[in-house]
């Protein structure tokens, strides 16, 4: 799994030009499901995002949480992350998982946040989305889940 996280100010999401989720000072997060990821990975990576230190303390110092300020994440589905534009000049997307497979750990993924206590925006799978936001800082990080180990 990929998460890229953008720190916001607030975050929406349209679909078919109608408002469907907005938040307000938080994190927009887009997630991309892998062949191959599953229960480890959506653990793994709801843990990291909860707790991850990216909104500043009262000396400006990235030292706070999301849940330390009582932020919302908007989970953005985006099989697009899983592209690979190594070669050519069109990505490939073989590396990401079916649709009908990754949907179910789309709302794990959103399940798993909020069993943490962090409040949880959707974005939908498998439709086209308008997505916009004000990023904070600007403060961009991708985070990958930990590739697992042979047995």
């Amino acid at each position: 799994m990929r998460i890229v996280i953008q720190r916001v100010e607030h975050a929406s999401v349209e679909v078919s030009g109608e408002p469907y989720s907005e938040i307000g000072p938080g994190m927009l997060v887009l997630l991309g499901i892998f062949e191959g990821d599953d229960e480890p990975e959506i653990r793994f990576l709801a843990e990291k995002l909860a707790h991850l230190r990216i909104f500043p303390d009262d000396n400006g110092k990235m030292n706070r949480s999301v849940l330390d300020i009582a932020g919302n994440v908007l989970v953005v589905p985006n099989f697009t992350l899983a592209g690979d534009a190594r070669k050519g000049r069109r990505p490939s997307f073989d590396g990401a998982m079916a649709p009908e497979r990754a949907e179910p750990l789309f709302e794990r993924f959103c399940e798993a946040l909020q069993a943490r206590g962090v409040s949880v925006a959707r974005g939908v799978f498998r439709a086209h989305m308008r997505v916009g936001l004000v990023n904070n800082g600007p403060v961009t990080l991708v985070i990958d889940s930990p590739p697992r180990e042979s047995p």
